[in-house]
């Protein structure tokens, strides 16, 4: 059931959703959390179908802000909000509000999006494209316990990663972090069946994609050791190669579907390591409303310290990562188990 409001009010949305429940016969619903998406129009259908199909997995309130640009100055000085309700089969398991912001509105969205929240649920906004610099301090950010960008979107992927390094705040995360969660769980399982000491780590993918520098600065960072970032025709990520003293071990991924585990002195396997749909990238992240540590340090570990990066090479280093070079360097980790497991922990 769709129900359209123009130029309406946050309270007249509340009824409407009211009266949508009422029509179509379940006027209690059990949703966990409110979902908050921030886009445009261009990317709101494709946010909204990832949005649906997570919520079959998290019940929740959908809020789309699709924030309109004026064309004439007259109509930026005329505020108006519309409106989409929808409610049922219209809006996977839970309900669904399309809120378009004209004129001064647009720049208080946070004070239409406060009353549309569930009360006593957890908050999450996310940002498909255009993430601002510091998710924490925007205004419809501070309302949120988490809030999820994606660098992959931005136009400088890697410059973006320096940034959320010296903004982040307990809360945020990116897609981009989330889309190497599978490799993470693989390279700490073969670690795990391995006691030697690694010596250094190959990160290999394509160009400008932010999962791969996340990935080579977690690996950096948890195993002490140096990193190179190299670059490959894609897709995406596809290989990690782990120099150690007992012999190399990789995973390679080279048709984005199904990777190779090789460990010297065992057989090859073939593991699924296919890339995902973003509607199951929101759906992990929804799982887990507390800070993300594991994220937050292989963020501030810096892109610029990575070997082969465009960072180190293109761009100066900031002044966080001059300090964490000048400090001194930890006791050497070695590929044990248990830091295996530690490793694993996201």
């Amino acid at each position: 059931m769709k129900i359209d409001l123009t130029d309406t009010t946050a309270s007249k949305v509340n009824k409407a959703l009211v009266q949508g429940r009422r029509a179509i016969g379940t006027p209690a619903v059990g949703m966990v959390l409110t979902l908050v998406i921030v886009t445009d129009e261009e990317n709101a259908y494709d946010a909204l179908k990832a949005a649906g199909d997570a919520s079959h997995e998290h019940p929740s309130r959908t809020l789309v802000v699709i924030k309109r640009v004026s064309r004439s100055p007259r109509d930026r000085t005329t505020s108006r909000l519309d409106a989409e309700v929808r409610v049922g089969a219209d809006a996977g398991t839970g309900e669904t509000v399309v809120l378009r912001l004209y004129g001064e509105v647009a720049d208080h969205a946070d004070s239409v999006v406060l009353p549309l929240l569930l009360p006593d649920a957890p908050v999450v906004v996310w940002w498909p494209v255009n993430a601002p610099l510091d998710p924490a301090r925007d205004p419809l950010g501070a309302l949120a316990q988490r809030r999820v960008t994606d660098t992959y979107a931005s136009e400088q992927p890697v410059r973006e990663l320096s940034a959320r390094a010296d903004t982040y705040t307990p809360g945020d995360t990116d897609l981009s972090w989330t889309r190497i969660t599978p490799w993470r769980s693989m390279l700490a399982a073969a670690l795990d069946q391995v006691v030697c000491e690694v010596k250094g780590v190959e990160v290999a993918g394509e160009e400008f994609n932010p999962s791969c520098e996340l990935l080579a600065m977690w690996l950096a960072d948890r195993l002490d050791v140096p990193v190179r970032r190299s670059l490959s025709s894609g897709p995406g990520l596809t290989a990690v190669r782990l120099d150690t003293d007992c012999g190399p071990i990789a995973l390679d991924r080279a048709d984005g579907s199904l990777a190779t585990l090789s460990i010297q002195g065992q057989p090859d396997r073939a593991v699924a390591l296919k890339r995902r749909e973003t509607s199951e990238l929101i759906a992990e992240e929804l799982r887990r409303l507390d800070p993300d540590d594991t994220y937050a340090s292989a963020l501030r570990f810096g892109v610029e310290r990575l070997i082969g990066s465009p960072a180190a090479e293109a761009e100066p280093v900031t002044a966080g990562a001059a300090a964490a070079e000048a400090a001194p360097a930890p006791a050497k980790k070695t590929a044990k188990k248990a830091p295996a497991k530690k490793a694993a922990a996201k």
